[in-house]
């Protein structure tokens, strides 16, 4: 599995702050170790829910090369324009963070000004995580709850879970609920109950 830390305090293997890179975010975090490329001091980054934007977001924020505005969607535009003009005055990078698509979509920026020069910016998305890195998620969201996922469980969650960072996430949840509950280890029923808690009941049976 491969993770980065957030260098903030003493983490350890199943800290919540460790974010699992992978297909989805790996140009993601590329592009983030290295603002000195980014036109105009400027990046915007998009992607679905919990997919990790604002742990990514405290990552470059601690390495001190920049300022990050999460949940720049929801600025005042005026307020968010003069944080660009004085990021450009200092020479400092700035991270924008929204829940919108990469290229703006869901974003709607009234004041021209702001959009001429936001459209201007480095524009990243995360997107859907691969099989690899499903599996690492799974395995990493387990960890974080001390769950024995069981002997097999990733070969037969991972053709069923669907590739979505906050499907993913309520899988893990539901296992850990369900083997809780019925104070049992989490082996097949309970997989399978939790995709189905999940997913649906009317899922396709791969196996």
């Amino acid at each position: 599995m491969t993770q980065i830390a957030l260098p903030l305090s003493h983490r350890n293997a199943a800290d919540p702050d460790r974010i699992v890179v992978g297909n989805a975010n790996r140009g993601v975090i590329d592009a983030l170790a290295d603002p000195s490329r980014w036109p105009f001091h400027t990046a915007i980054l998009a992607g679905p829910p919990r997919s990790g934007k604002s742990l990514l977001g405290r990552w470059f924020a601690a390495q001190g090369r920049g300022e990050v505005l999460d949940g720049a969607d929801q600025m005042d535009e005026t307020d968010l324009f003069h944080r660009w003009n004085r990021a450009q005055e200092n020479g400092q990078a700035l991270l924008l963070i929204t829940d919108g698509g990469a290229e703006g979509a869901g974003w709607t920026i009234t004041l021209p000004d702001l959009r001429s020069r936001l459209g201007a910016a480095l524009h990243l998305e995360i997107g859907a995580p691969d099989d690899a890195m499903v599996a690492d998620l799974i395995e990493a969201l387990a960890a974080q709850r001390a769950l024995a996922l069981g002997e097999g469980a990733l070969t037969y969650l991972l053709p069923r879970a669907t590739r979505s960072f906050a499907a993913i996430e309520r899988l893990v949840v539901t296992i850990d609920r369900l083997s809780l509950e019925r104070k049992a280890p989490a082996t097949l029923s309970i997989w399978r109950d939790a995709l189905d808690a999940v997913h649906g009941a009317q899922q396709p049976r791969l196996l």
